[in-house]
């Protein structure tokens, strides 16, 4: 039958939530010193205990040497009791012997009751690190039980946590008996137990709150390539999908916003942005500064761009005290410059006055339409207002074609004293620019033709039409980029971009070849022309190798419709 002790023990294990095995080592421990001390044990000689909770039965044993002739019982056993203990035991060898006395309830009861209870507060606070150490990076829930300067203490059941200031959303109240979600920032051993600070400012909070409750991002369906955030007004998540036929944005999102409202609902009202992650930092940037619309993105240099965004969407870039664009550097890692569509466009109508070279790069049908764009420029500044689709693709056309004829006659002239190595680099940047330059050769009837008249499927128009796409030759810009360019349009797979380039192939089979070639062949002229009148023939080969790659670019966008007629739709 069990004693009092030993069901005392077992309630108090319960009541901590400790482990039996946690209390059985605990009361070994104990009866081990105090055995050692009532008995006047040495400090060299072994001694153990073993308890068992289940039956209440406590044993002792102490290390003895097999002699012949025993001169001190407390260290000595002769061979003929250590055989009772051990059959085996020889002259010389060191046991362990059973010293277990009658009386050892009453040693614990007079010795070891103030030890144990001791060790157990030892052991409830090493487990109570141990366990919530393992916790470090997840999410933990809790009851607000005072305030202390500031700071939240926060009861997670038998041991309390710190919610510090910093570590708040702004704003925020706390209120003694309210339940909340919190991160697990750390967790430090200290002599009154583990030592818990709590976050819910930190961007990973927001990142395990995705997790729970996205399903496809705990399967690793869709992964969290980057998230910035300014606890209690606004953060930024960059997601990719993992798996073709995954709409990462629209798996976060939920069914009419329901999973992003939940999470909405936990940071009080915190604005989140759900953008998809894009290889392309152009195309990365330009979703990063959404819900700002992007006119085109210009890369600098390793890490900076310049960006540029209609008049009416300049404020909204920038967002408040230039928050949006904070976050949006942040997100990408890039340095973001961002300018007014009227800017560039002032700046771009001067350049292509002054430079006759840039006239022939720009091509005829842009230098026609010279005055329309001053008007434009004139009423953009006068009074902001948002493009019409064909006023925004021919704004985008004019600057890209500017920005890309500057890159290749920098390139040009960099090139006469590069080396191999440098040659080939800015060949590399070339071939990225003139990809942008390409814009320029989409035909002006595919920006008069909308998405509609494709005839492509309900479902795949609808996911076009809600990107902003409207036109062909939107959806043709999208193409300079090959098949990736299609897919970066949300909701677009496999199977939809099969039916968009067999529509466009038949589309496209109707215009005439010189349509599509034109702006292609005028460029190539033009550079021709610019080319001869340099002094060195490395950067117009460079130069010329450029020009190549666009009209590549251009043949690879119009589907190789050179080569088509009637039978176009049957190459896709």
């Amino acid at each position: 039958m069990k004693s009092e002790f030993i069901l005392a023990l077992n309630q108090i294990g319960t009541e901590r939530s400790l482990p039996r095995e946690v209390i059985a080592k605990v009361v070994e421990h104990a009866l081990v010193q105090s055995f050692r001390k009532h008995a006047n044990i040495m400090n060299s000689q072994q001694v153990a205990a073993t308890v068992d909770l289940h039956s209440g039965e406590m044993r002792l044993f102490v290390e003895k040497e097999v002699v012949e002739e025993v001169l001190d019982e407390r260290t000595e056993i002769s061979l003929a009791e250590a055989r009772k203990h051990k059959p085996d035991a020889e002259l010389g060898d060191c046991i362990m012997v059973d010293v277990t006395p009658k009386d050892l309830g009453r040693i614990v009861a007079q010795n070891t009751k103030q030890l144990i209870i001791q060790k157990l507060r030892e052991a409830e606070r090493d487990f109570q690190y141990n366990q919530f150490v393992e916790r470090e990076g997840e999410i933990v829930r809790g009851m607000v039980q005072s305030m202390r300067g500031g700071d939240v203490v926060v009861n997670l059941g038998r041991v309390e946590a710190t919610l510090p200031r910093k570590e708040q959303i702004p704003g925020e109240r706390y209120e003694p008996q309210q339940h909340i979600r919190a991160y697990v920032v750390e967790v430090k051993r200290s002599g009154r137990g583990p030592q818990i600070t709590l976050s819910r400012a930190h961007k990973n909070f927001l990142r395990r709150l995705l997790e729970v409750e996205v399903p496809e991002i705990a399967n690793g369906l869709v992964e969290i390539k980057a998230i910035v955030r300014e606890a209690g007004s606004r953060s930024k998540v960059a997601v990719a999908a993992l798996q073709p036929n995954v709409d990462p944005v629209g798996t976060c999102i939920g069914q009419r916003g329901s999973r992003i409202q939940n999470i909405i609902n936990e940071l009080n009202g915190e604005k989140i942005d759900v953008i998809e992650w894009n290889a392309d930092p152009t195309i990365y940037i330009a979703k990063a500064l959404g819900p700002a619309k992007v006119l085109s993105v210009h890369p600098i240099d390793a890490k900076s761009a310049l960006v540029i965004v209609p008049n009416d969407q300049l404020s909204l870039a920038i967002g408040r005290e230039g928050q949006n664009a904070r976050l949006a550097a942040r997100l990408t890692g890039w340095r973001i410059d961002i300018k007014s569509s009227s800017e560039a466009l002032g700046e771009a109508l001067t350049k292509i006055s002054d430079d006759p070279d840039l006239q022939a790069w720009m091509g005829e049908e842009i230098i026609q339409a010279m005055p329309a764009l001053r008007e434009l420029l004139v009423r953009q500044r006068t009074l902001p207002t948002a493009f019409t689709q064909e006023e925004f693709a021919l704004v985008r056309r004019v600057v890209d074609g500017v920005f890309a004829y500057e890159t290749a006659r920098r390139s040009s002239v960099k090139a006469e004293s590069a080396t191999p190595v440098q040659r080939e680099t800015a060949q590399s940047e070339q071939r990225q620019h003139a990809r942008q330059a390409a814009l320029a050769a989409i035909p002006k009837a595919a920006y008069n033709m909308p998405i509609s008249e494709l005839g492509l499927s309900p479902r795949v128009a609808q996911h076009i039409l809600a990107a902003g796409i409207a036109s062909v030759g939107q959806l043709l810009e999208h193409g300079i980029r090959g098949d990736e360019g299609f897919l970066s349009i949300e909701g677009i797979g496999p199977k939809a971009l099969s039916e968009i380039k067999q529509a466009l192939d038949k589309v496209l089979g109707h215009w005439q070849v010189a349509n599509a070639a034109q702006p292609a062949s005028a460029i190539s002229a033009t550079a021709e022309s610019s080319l001869a009148s340099s002094e060195s023939e490395a950067a117009q080969e460079t130069t010329e190798q450029a020009q190549q790659y666009f009209i590549e670019a251009m043949n690879e966008a119009f589907g190789e419709i050179g080569n088509s007629g009637p039978d176009a739709k049957d190459k896709s």
